[in-house]
């Protein structure tokens, strides 16, 4: 076998255990993730972003369609791609009952998009580029097929220690399991490749992008209980998933209860509990 031929194979094994991974998880997303989409956050992305009616726009790992869904709601032309067709098909029929008539998905790599340069005027993604094992490769991507001129959203989670929910659950964890030290910080797990705003900002020039902005804000969650949070946490994508795969049902159980304990806790006598997360938004002009 030819080198070349050997590091395809090898490309395309790790492609296919990354969306088997997206695919185990996707129903279970779109049960416990999707109806707590906080739609303000996308919003104020793609006010950010510039986004007008008529515009097309492309959300690479676009999920359950967090920021397609607003786009095509404002009268943009939106193409969403996904690597997990199970993904692409609950966004599909999501926007077939809410009547989107311009939004359109497809099954794709976002390392390697199938689509021709300059064509949209503005790529985007939320919580999506961000998991990237080649983050650079996915942003030069994005910059690839965005007209002169238009502009690339990411938006991306602060670092760990400003994500409630996050302390919230490795806490509970801590106190359950013995001799768990939580999550690594050299190097960071990949949902926090780019937490620090200047990594992000560097990360964007290096593919050529100007004129790159970095806004702060942040996410808010709700939540009822302590297996709400677990349920969202744990489904959100594939490295909670792992993190807990190996704990029996007694320690799950209690981990769960001590989140119930502590999301009552934050809420007092008035549920929901609000936990919020460190967002940033990043916009460069190509």
């Amino acid at each position: 076998m030819a080198i070349n031929d050997k590091n395809m194979k090898n490309t395309h094994q790790g492609l296919q255990s990354i969306q088997n991974d997206w695919n185990s998880i996707a129903e279970s997303y779109d049960k416990f993730v999707t109806p707590t989409g906080n739609w303000a956050l996308p919003i104020e992305a793609l006010h950010h972003a510039g986004l007008k009616p008529g515009m097309n726009f492309l959300d690479v790992a676009s999920g359950s369609g967090a920021l397609s869904l607003p786009a095509a709601r404002q009268g943009a032309r939106v193409l969403a791609i996904d690597i997990s067709p199970v993904m692409i098909e609950h966004l599909q029929k999501r926007a077939a009952e809410e009547g989107l008539s311009d939004l359109e998905v497809r099954l794709m790599d976002g390392h390697a998009l199938e689509l021709e340069d300059n064509t949209f005027d503005i790529s985007g993604s939320q919580f999506g580029v961000m998991l990237f094992s080649d983050l650079k490769q996915g942003l030069r991507e994005m910059v690839r097929v965005t007209k002169p001129g238009g502009r690339v959203l990411m938006v991306a989670y602060g670092p760990p220690l400003e994500v409630e929910f996050l302390g919230i659950f490795i806490q509970a964890m801590k106190s359950v399991i013995p001799g768990f030290i939580g999550l690594p910080s050299d190097p960071p797990p990949l949902p926090f490749q780019a937490a620090d705003p200047d990594v992000l900002r560097k990360r964007m020039e290096e593919v050529g992008l100007k004129d790159v902005q970095i806004h702060k804000s942040s996410e808010k969650l709700e939540f009822n209980s302590g297996i709400e949070m677990w349920n969202w946490v744990v489904h959100s994508n594939p490295i909670p998933a792992m993190l807990v795969r190996d704990l029996t049902d007694e320690q799950a159980s209690e981990i769960q209860h001590i989140l119930d304990q502590q999301i009552h806790l934050i809420a007092g006598d008035k549920l929901p509990a609000i936990i919020s997360a460190s967002v940033h938004i990043g916009i460069g002009i190509k």
